[in-house]
């Protein structure tokens, strides 16, 4: 059984029966699985298309704006997640080519069968940046085994145009730009290296000289989100480089990290090669200094997503093959464990779920569409809240109405404040779902009249908070003040255009000088 079993996998003939299985439980999970609160706010990007977003820059806005003319089925809004791995699994197999078909062959399934290739299938911001990210490495390894130096160039090029794309999804795509350069300083000798970083480098720089000149028009949003206001907590906490390395070897697969540790020096005698030691450089230097960033912040399974696919391809390009071979039989029952494992959760009943402290949120995301039918005698004549944005994206995709964000919220996912206009409303009435009870005197400053009705659904009780005689003015002096305070202080080196005044700031406080004002001590 054994022999016959590894003949398969060495006629590829299981691998291949293993990879449709999971391309066909891929589109399954990405039709039944319901959309998250992350994935409404970025389908709320794609619904109102625009240059550039709050947290991010807007390439998965580009992308669902385009998805939505189309369909808003779950299904197809997530295919470029679905179809995701496939392209990463083409790039392995082109990095390894030239080492034989067979490390191609098993590299490109050793990243298919990595975890996020088997259950990821949300698209987020990470999407393109991850896609963007291995394309761009593919590029720049091509460029390398170029024959002629215009060839060599062009790639270089493309790797730039990709490095650029993989940026307007996501800041710390530029850690692989980091790891290039450092490749080019460190470890590249050869004549061309220079000329050929110049090329990468002005194709890349569109797309940041694009998102600066997006973000002065626009209260630099995304700039003050990811490195001023997201950052307010950052410091060490012991718990995070260990974290680090529990999330590395979980993406990449412990199997995999333990035998290239076991065989490094297989390791350092396949990075002679020009093309392995880049892939080894491109990889391991954004992992090294995501590995130091730990040290002040927590860093996410998402953030390593980009380069665990790289390190398989190392795996097959250095490894010896009989322990590749090993590694792959690994990683196909890992897979299978996941598989059975997300079968088994969807088959669950929704109160298995009663006594975890997300089952509100559980209950508002699975049932979305029988709490809004619980909301309808209010319809017609309510503007539509929540005080957080993960029920409100939600909620907002599945009504296909505004649902705004009521009160401060967090530093997350703010882009109601540029689409939610609250002068707009003044005298109004507003309807505010919450998950749970507030303080008696929550709300009174800023209606004339408040009354509390319940909604119970599933074992969850909601209130509603039912407003009338919205005050706009006392909203603006005790929420937006905040608001702008807390969001919208810009550092003063960054540059204020007196033609592109902050859009919030205007909006509500038409008397600060320039629409922004001056970073504040927290």
């Amino acid at each position: 059984m054994n022999a016959r079993w590894a003949n398969a996998w060495r006629g590829g003939t299981l691998g291949v029966a293993l990879v449709l299985a999971l391309l066909v439980f891929r589109f399954w999970f990405s039709a039944v699985l319901p959309m998250t609160g992350d994935e409404a706010y970025f389908v709320l990007w794609g619904e109102h298309p625009a240059g550039g977003y709050y947290d991010h820059p807007p390439m998965v806005g580009w992308w669902l704006t385009a998805l939505l003319q189309a369909s808003r089925a779950e299904w197809f809004l997530r295919l470029p997640a679905v179809l995701l791995p496939g392209a990463l699994a083409l790039v392995a197999w082109q990095l390894a080519r030239p080492l034989g078909s067979e490390r191609a062959r098993l590299a490109a399934m050793l990243v298919l069968l990595q975890p996020a290739s088997v259950w990821n299938v949300l698209i987020t911001t990470d999407t393109p940046v991850i896609l963007f990210s291995v394309l761009a490495v593919g590029a720049y390894v091509a460029a390398l085994r170029a024959r002629n130096p215009p060839r060599a160039l062009l790639w270089q090029g493309v790797a730039g145009l990709l490095l650029g794309g993989a940026f307007l999804g996501k800041y710390f795509a530029a850690l692989l730009g980091v790891g290039i350069l450092a490749h080019v300083l460190l470890a590249r000798r050869d004549r061309g290296r220079w000329a050929g970083f110049a090329v990468l480098v002005l194709a890349a720089l569109p797309a940041p000289i694009y998102n600066l000149w997006w973000n002065n028009g626009h209260c630099w949003v995304n700039v003050l989100f990811n490195f001023v206001n997201r950052t307010a907590d950052a410091g060490f906490q012991a718990e995070n480089p260990p974290l680090y390395f529990v999330c590395l070897a979980y993406l990449a697969t412990p199997w995999l990290l333990i035998a290239l540790w076991r065989q490094r020096a297989a390791l350092r005698a396949a990075a002679q090669r020009a093309d392995v030691g880049a892939v080894l450089w491109l990889a391991g230097v954004p992992l090294l200094l995501l590995f130091l960033l730990s040290f002040e912040k927590s860093v996410g399974l998402h953030w390593l997503a980009s380069f665990t696919p790289l390190l398989a391809a190392i795996g097959a390009m250095a490894l010896p093959l009989a322990n590749v071979a090993r590694l792959l039989r690994w990683s196909a029952l890992f897979a299978v464990a996941h598989v059975l494992l997300i079968g088994v959760i969807c088959t669950l009943p929704l109160e298995t779920w009663r006594n975890s402290s997300a089952y509100d949120g559980i209950v508002l995301t699975v049932r979305a569409d029988e709490l809004l039918a619980r909301l309808q005698p209010w319809a017609d004549d309510y503007l539509f809240a929540t005080d957080g944005y993960s029920p409100a994206a939600t909620l907002a995709y599945h009504a296909r109405r505004p649902f705004a964000v009521f009160g401060e919220g967090s530093y997350h996912a703010r882009q109601d404040d540029f689409l939610t206009d609250w002068r707009v409303h003044d005298g109004g009435r507003v309807l505010i779902l919450r998950k749970s009870e507030p303080a008696a005197d929550e709300y009174a400053p800023y209606f004339e009249r408040i009354a509390l009705q319940h909604v119970d659904l599933h074992g969850v009780r909601y209130t509603l908070v039912l407003g009338e005689g919205f005050r706009y003015a006392a909203y603006r002096d005790g929420v937006l003040t905040r608001v702008r305070d807390r969001f919208y202080r810009a550092p003063a080196w960054l540059p204020r255009r007196a033609d592109s005044p902050c859009e919030f700031c205007m909006r509500y406080f038409p008397d600060d000088t320039g629409g922004m004002l001056p970073l504040k001590p927290r």
